[in-house]
């Protein structure tokens, strides 16, 4: 019997390591921001601009807005995901 070679593969970047993920909500929504802070726990801090939070992440903290993500790698360390917003003119 005859067994193709297996070929092995050359990964030019590492594994994506993704996880969950909560979306920043905006800042009337208090039910959803209580589930944010409890599942950040620790590694956030409020800042003064209204619906956005400081998050700890290893490369160092990042401020998350509304509509951003904020997703916590199989690592155990938050990472976040900004989203497109209207600039100030």
């Amino acid at each position: 019997m005859w067994f193709p070679k297996v070929m092995r593969v050359i990964r030019l970047h590492p594994p994506f390591d993704h996880g969950a993920a909560l979306r920043v909500p905006p800042a009337h929504d208090r039910k959803n921001w209580t589930v944010l802070w409890q599942w950040l726990g620790e590694d956030a801090q409020s800042v003064a601009e209204a619906a956005a939070v400081q998050v700890r992440t290893p490369e160092g903290p990042v401020v998350a807005h509304s509509g951003d993500w904020i997703v916590l790698s199989h690592s155990g360390a938050f990472h976040v995901a900004h989203t497109m917003r209207p600039c100030d003119a």
